[in-house]
């Protein structure tokens, strides 16, 4: 490669480590916790065991559950109603108004009973406080998507760095690590093992990261289209307001019986921005390990609860699906678990020995610097004691 290729590589690589370091250094850190949250629900009892979990005639209703919700909450409206991907239970989110953006509360219901099991904290709590951090950076839609722009500096960061790798290591053995040098070539030896040893697993959680963060962009541009399109004839229609008692549950057994094989996962509520003002949108997925992970949505009426239709995700829509378990690795059960864990401290390693090369470059440059003063300074002094 040309010298000057190999400059420009090397300046990619150093540059977008170093924007995108401290926020890979958060992400990496509040990921461990996520990557363990079905069994810290399990730690903490918020989680519902699935044991002798009944069959699927014999589950509560969701309306019992949405009507405990509201009277808890009487002045705000349910926003949706999501089923736990780990455990039989529903969530029953609720707004200052239908289509709000944010949820005001968050209330969880044992699938079996209908019983209320807690209220997740909107504002607080240990894990809600990392989800925010690892997600959004409690700044929203702009927090996510600096989230994103640091995802892609850190896929640059890696390609350019498997280059840069490749032309420096010329010559020596693969995971060399010269022990006999100074301490900064020691560390940068264990930069380049440990970067090109999970090379491959931090460059498919960088890039399904930065995926993740476009997908309520990518949800906002799929209603506006792909579902105003499929719901064209009630466009000019007024709004009815909330829907009647009874129908959530009613569009769940519609949807059911659409999509026969399918389970519910998701129901936006008419009004809600998940679905339009006079449709219920109950979201389905299979029972396989891929299918689990892809949504089919089933469009109900909300008044009469009445097929409307029934239409695949666009294929950006399953792009995103499918990039969320690769990224938290939560779909193989603990042993992958277990080694998402431990590539996620080998990328804490290579972030942090970045870091110390950084400041052990800075310093050489800073004595560099001190020391063609002290020898400039030595050779004007010269003249004068002559």
């Amino acid at each position: 490669m040309p010298t000057r290729h190999f400059a420009a590589w090397y300046s990619i690589h150093r540059w977008t480590s170093l924007i995108c370091t401290l926020s890979l250094l958060l992400l990496c850190v509040t990921g461990v916790p996520l990557i363990l949250k079905e069994e810290i629900g399990t730690w903490t009892g918020t989680t519902v065991e699935p044991a002798d979990m009944p069959g699927v005639a014999t589950r509560a209703s969701i309306d019992r559950m949405v009507a405990d919700a509201r009277a808890r909450r009487p002045g705000d409206a349910v926003r949706y109603v999501s089923q736990s991907d780990d455990s039989p239970a529903w969530f029953v989110a609720m707004g200052k108004t239908v289509d709000a953006g944010v949820s005001t509360a968050v209330y969880k219901y044992d699938a079996r009973t209908g019983e209320m099991i807690n209220d997740i904290d909107q504002h607080g709590g240990v894990m809600q406080t990392i989800r925010h951090l690892h997600v959004d950076l409690f700044a929203g839609l702009p927090g996510t998507l600096f989230i994103g722009l640091m995802g892609v500096l850190f896929v640059a960061s890696m390609v350019s760095g498997i280059v840069v790798y490749g032309v420096f290591m010329r010559g020596l053995p693969f995971g060399t690590v010269r022990r006999d040098r100074a301490p900064r070539v020691k560390w940068l030896d264990l930069h380049n093992l440990l970067g090109i040893t999970a090379a491959a697993w931090l460059l498919v959680v960088g890039l399904t990261g930065a995926i993740n963060t476009l997908a309520l962009p990518m949800l906002s541009h799929w209603q506006s289209t792909d579902l105003a399109a499929l719901v064209q004839q009630w466009r000019g229609a007024p709004a009815d307001g909330e829907p009647a008692a009874g129908s959530a549950q009613r569009a769940m057994d519609t949807a059911r019986e659409a999509a026969p094989g399918m389970e519910v996962s998701f129901i936006g509520y008419p009004g809600s921005l998940f679905a339009t003002p006079h449709h219920y949108l109950v979201f389905m997925h299979g029972d396989t390990p891929l299918t689990s992970r892809l949504l089919e949505p089933v469009v109900v009426d909300a008044a009469s609860g009445q097929l409307v239709a029934r239409q695949p995700l666009p294929w950006y829509l399953t792009m995103v699906l499918l990039s969320q378990p690769l990224h938290f690795g939560d779909y193989g059960g603990m042993p992958l678990k277990v080694l998402w864990i431990l590539l996620d401290l080998v990328a804490i390693g290579v972030l942090g020995s970045g870091v110390v090369l950084w400041w052990a470059r800075g310093d050489a440059l800073r004595t560099r610097a001190r020391l063609l003063a002290r020898q400039a300074g030595t050779r004007q002094e010269q003249p004068a004691s002559r």
